[in-house]
């Protein structure tokens, strides 16, 4: 049964990202996707929503962490905090559509939130509806304080005259301080090749979506993640820095707006490294878009971004029964 939860309507969005970790001393940014209607861009408290599907995922409670989760609202869309324990979520198609693929889905957010509805269960709904099976990852957050209004001031935007910004950690500097998430991670896709009978899922035919820091995450779980061995990854919005692609790396779709503040303009080596390593990667680069644009209905090119991926998905044989 495709999950159902009780939150506010689906509507604007907007995404706090950390430009890395607060331990590489990295400034906070502020990352806007304008709605087609404007919502308000105020944190309001929202109670914890009823999520009666979601897994945990046994990778135990993050270490030292104080802050109990939280839930809040922002641009009309719905977002967690400080999620000590890690949880999966199945969205499942009708099992007379499925198709046999299977999809973990990032949400992002900087590893301080995760935008659960544009991220998460919106994606993955529409992935059920084609008849893909949707797994949306909960993973384990640095913490932030616990009151909403400090976290609200503290993930901002950097103070003017703030200085020269250290430089980005690379790839591997960042992938090595993910061990919680990678481990919620691979985790996610053990659980779902454990029940992939019940869930009617191909065990080899299960991939990984992630967004922003999300995006971060799938990688990472390519790379590193040893057991996890996605089948295909989507990287929507993340950093595209050079990394060490490995002969045997999965399909990769990666989609990128021009105009994102945070990754736009810092090269798109990753698209080199899977091209020299020949193997399959296809590149949509939208003109507008901004960073955090999901599943927005937005004027710009970039809500299209979701159809591309799916015709790569059916070119792939993913959108059809294997057989």
């Amino acid at each position: 049964m495709v999950h159902a939860v009780r939150r506010k309507a689906s509507g604007g969005f907007a995404t706090s990202i950390r430009k890395g970790f607060a331990r590489y001393g990295l400034l906070a940014a502020v990352a806007f996707a304008t709605p087609v209607q404007a919502q308000s861009d105020k944190m309001s408290a929202i109670a914890t929503p009823a999520q009666p599907t979601a897994i945990p995922l046994g990778t135990g409670t993050l270490p030292d962490a104080k802050a109990p989760e939280a839930w809040h609202s922002q641009y009309g869309s719905v977002f967690a905090r400080n999620v000590v324990v890690a949880t999966l979520t199945p969205f499942l198609p009708d099992p007379a559509k499925a198709t046999g693929a299977a999809v973990v889905v990032a949400p992002g957010g900087g590893f301080q939130t995760l935008s659960m509805e544009n991220e998460g269960w919106d994606v993955a709904k529409a992935l059920a509806a084609r008849g893909v099976a949707a797994f949306v990852l909960k993973y384990r957050l640095n913490q932030t304080p616990q009151d909403l209004a400090a976290f609200a001031q503290s993930s901002g935007p950097p103070a003017t005259g703030a200085g020269p910004r250290p430089p980005r950690p690379t790839p591997e500097e960042m992938m090595a301080h993910l061990a919680p998430q990678l481990a919620d991670s691979r985790a996610a896709f053990a659980l779902i090749r454990k029940r992939a009978g019940e869930w009617h899922v191909d065990p080899d035919r299960i991939g990984m979506v992630g967004f922003s820091a999300g995006a971060m995450l799938t990688m990472a779980t390519a790379l590193s993640g040893s057991d996890a061995k996605p089948a295909f990854l989507g990287d929507i919005y993340g950093p595209l820095a050079p990394v060490t692609v490995p002969a045997n790396a999965p399909p990769l779709f990666i989609a990128l707006a021009a105009d994102d503040p945070l990754f736009g303009n810092a090269g798109y080596g990753l698209i080199d490294s899977w091209r020299t390593a020949k193997r399959p990667v296809e590149f949509h680069l939208f003109e507008q878009g901004g960073h955090g644009f999901g599943m927005y209905p937005k004027t710009t090119t970039s809500t299209g971004w979701f159809d591309s991926f799916a015709r790569w998905l059916a070119m792939h044989g993913y959108l059809k029964r294997a057989g």
